[in-house]
């Protein structure tokens, strides 16, 4: 069983870190004439797309195995490392069977990087899918209703298909497992760490960005009666909460240095796939179900603006649910909106008395030896204090 476990992961990890993108285009050659739609961190609702026959796939840029070159000519050198990867890998040709692309008004970058796209990538349509700055106002669900009926309209004439309601709503309940699945992985990682790392539940969530649903659903379903039967003890390492993935991913390499000194109980990597926390009920209209969900059912993060959701408490109550010692905060470089919060997060933390590390990652980084120093000896001060 542990054999059947360790190869699915492998195979998964060969999934995650192939640039060319083989599950979707596996699906192209599967579905001759589909479409598929690539969207920008953190939130897309997914959902729009598949109800119209198309391929959704998330773009969070890539690791130092690809070379940015052409992007460079094309963003300034203080853009953040993911806005550049991203449009590297349809320039370079690993992802150039995209028929849409989609981004999000999260910060500077990535809101004007649709006219780059625009200029550079002409065959294929952009549009930025405009979130509520203010999520409180009165008119907040009926304008997101809107907007996610205006990009709904877009979606029908690339993918030449009616989006029905009755579609959607089928694709709401796909989607609605899809979050079950992840809550239970995410269950096991609060409650018996030692069952599985943190990179192995980080390639099982980031298969997700790249493959059909249908199919991570059932990579899920397989993956955790394995996980649960796995037949291991807990080590001596502390509880900490990761803060700061949300958007860029810190690489693997970096992950693994990090589980060597703790269990990461819980994080907010690729938050996006988890942002709607509970099953969102189709109804009688699923665009006003979807816009109701992200705003009254949501997760937190730096890009969103709550007055009902201080990420500060949240960040709190997210380390108390999962009985964390201690925190990561950490922030992607030139990251804006990450950084910014990281020195709020921090404020909480000492005025709460939570031990706290701040750190710095880029997706390109390949030296991982100072991250292994500061998080070791991070780890081991509270191993001595909590003893």
């Amino acid at each position: 069983m542990t054999d059947d476990l360790t190869q699915l992961i492998h195979e998964t990890r060969e999934l995650v870190e192939d640039l060319d993108y083989p599950a979707a285009r596996r699906w192209l050659e599967q579905n001759p004439g589909g479409k598929v739609l690539g969207h920008f961190q953190v939130y897309f609702p997914e959902e729009l797309a598949h109800a119209a026959g198309m391929l959704p796939i998330k773009l969070a840029g890539a690791s130092s195995a690809l070379q940015v070159r052409q992007a460079d000519a094309r963003f300034a050198a203080f853009v953040c490392s993911i806005i550049r990867s991203s449009l590297e890998s349809v320039l370079a040709g690993r992802a150039d069977f995209l028929s849409m692309f989609v981004t999000h008004p999260i910060c500077d970058a990535a809101r004007h990087s649709c006219g780059v796209w625009a200029r550079n990538l002409p065959d294929i349509p952009c549009q930025v899918l405009y979130l509520p700055h203010n999520v409180r106002s009165a008119y907040a669900p009926e304008y997101l209703e809107s907007e996610y009926r205006r990009i709904a309209g877009v979606i029908e004439e690339v993918a030449g298909r009616e989006l029905t309601d009755d579609a959607l709503r089928a694709s709401i309940e796909l989607f609605n497992e899809n979050r079950r699945l992840l809550r239970e992985l995410y269950r096991i990682k609060r409650e018996t760490p030692w069952l599985i790392s943190t990179v192995e539940a980080y390639l099982l969530t980031r298969a997700g960005t790249v493959m059909p649903r249908e199919e991570h659903n059932e990579l899920l379903r397989r993956a955790l009666p394995l996980v649960e039967a796995r037949d291991a003890k807990s080590q001596d390492k502390i509880r900490v909460v990761f803060e700061g993935g949300f958007c860029e991913q810190p690489p693997l390499e970096m992950l693994a240095v990090i589980q060597d000194a703790c269990y990461v109980v819980d994080d907010d990597f690729l938050i996006g796939l988890r942002w709607l926390t509970e099953d969102v009920p189709a109804g009688d209209n699923p665009y006003a179900s979807l816009a109701r969900a992200y705003i009254e059912t949501s997760s937190y993060s730096p890009v969103q603006r709550d007055p009902e959701k201080l990420k500060e408490e949240m960040l709190l109550a997210r380390i108390r649910a999962a009985g964390a010692e201690a925190a990561i905060v950490a922030a992607a470089k030139m990251c804006e909106p990450g950084l910014e919060e990281q020195v709020s997060y921090s404020r909480a933390l000492d005025d709460a008395g939570i031990p706290h590390l701040v750190m710095e990652f880029e997706e390109k980084t390949n030296v991982f030896e100072q991250v292994r120093m500061e998080v070791e000896t991070f780890a081991e001060s509270l191993l001595f204090e909590f003893a």
